[in-house]
């Protein structure tokens, strides 16, 4: 049954019916008692409902509700709303099948790359399990059924010292044009395995030159970290103009003009994240594997074998 209590901030609705209990609170009491009224109809008449609810209709759900509290929200909700415009969006849930993401599965893959495709799969799937727990709109994760593309073998591309010397041709050394910061960035990432999206935010209150580290408030597996840095990274930053963050480029920005200098520069399939490839392979020399992990943000050791490309030549000499 729905109740409504008077508390000292505003008014609490509570609906408890058919186990499922819920509460919020609101200002005024009327908004309290349309919340509690939606809310009571929406337990009893639920199956009812989410049978004629389109797949598209969850996407744009989750995007608004789940993926701003995350990290990638700007990447979930382009790609959210992509799938909202796909064909499988139109499907109502009552007749949503495996057969139905399996169909989808092979018609991405003629577009995109697997890897793209195991991305998407990942979102669709982490939607549906939202959808089934918490929502309670579907009893099953139709995509757990579903086979995943085969990864593909990781990267082993390196920048050589020719493209790099390209690179800075083509993107110029004047440190108050963006195009040169983003060159700049990449060199700063070759010295400290730092991916684009951190150093993007790096805000210079949280870089100490004298003990050297840069303190990550932000990373990709969600926890601080700090980066020891080599006298290069920190005389890459002290060439950099006042700024804050220190770069003064959005992640968004960092791609796009390094992707014009490469390309500028006629380098081919390189990668801004490559310079990652590089940092660890080159750090591998003077830090020990447990040092090296802690010091890239590495939480399975397993994952530097995936960065660490140094060639078989190079192993050779150092034999000797």
């Amino acid at each position: 049954m729905a109740s409504i209590r008077k508390l000292k901030t505003g008014y609490r609705a509570e609906v408890a019916r058919k186990g499922v209990r819920k509460s919020k609170v609101f200002a005024t009491r009327r908004d309290a008692k349309e919340w509690a009224t939606r809310v009571e109809y929406e337990i009893l008449n639920g199956e009812k409902i989410a049978s004629k609810l389109q797949l598209g209709e969850v996407f744009g759900r989750y995007a608004r509700e789940v993926s701003p509290s995350k990290r990638g929200a700007r990447w979930e909700t382009i790609r959210l709303e992509m799938l909202g415009r796909d064909s499988i969006a139109k499907i109502q849930l009552e007749d949503l099948s495996t057969q139905d993401f399996a169909d989808w599965r092979d018609r991405r893959l003629k577009e995109v790359a697997p890897a793209s495709v195991i991305r998407e799969l990942q979102l669709m799937s982490s939607v549906l399990n939202t959808a089934r727990r918490e929502w309670g709109l579907i009893k099953h994760n139709f995509i757990s059924d579903v086979s995943k593309p085969k990864k593909p073998p990781p990267r082993d591309r390196l920048p050589t010292q020719q493209e790099v010397e390209a690179l800075r041709h083509c993107a110029g050394e004047d440190l108050s044009k963006a195009t040169a910061r983003a060159f700049h960035a990449f060199l700063f990432a070759m010295e400290t395995a730092m991916r684009a999206g951190e150093i993007a935010g790096l805000e210079r209150d949280c870089v100490d030159v004298e003990r050297r580290v840069a303190h990550l408030k932000h990373t990709k597996n969600g926890r601080p970290r700090d980066v020891p840095l080599s006298s290069e990274a920190i005389r890459l930053l002290q060439q950099l103009p006042d700024a804050d963050p220190v770069f003064g480029l959005s992640s968004r920005q960092l791609d796009v003009l390094f992707r014009k200098s490469r390309d500028k520069a006629q380098i081919e399939n390189l990668t801004f994240h490559d310079s990652r490839h590089a940092a660890i392979t080159a750090l591998a020399r003077k830090l020990d594997v447990l040092a090296l992990a802690r010091m890239v943000g590495h939480t399975d050791l397993r994952m530097l074998q995936v960065y660490y490309n140094e060639s078989a030549e190079e192993l050779a000499k150092r034999l000797d």
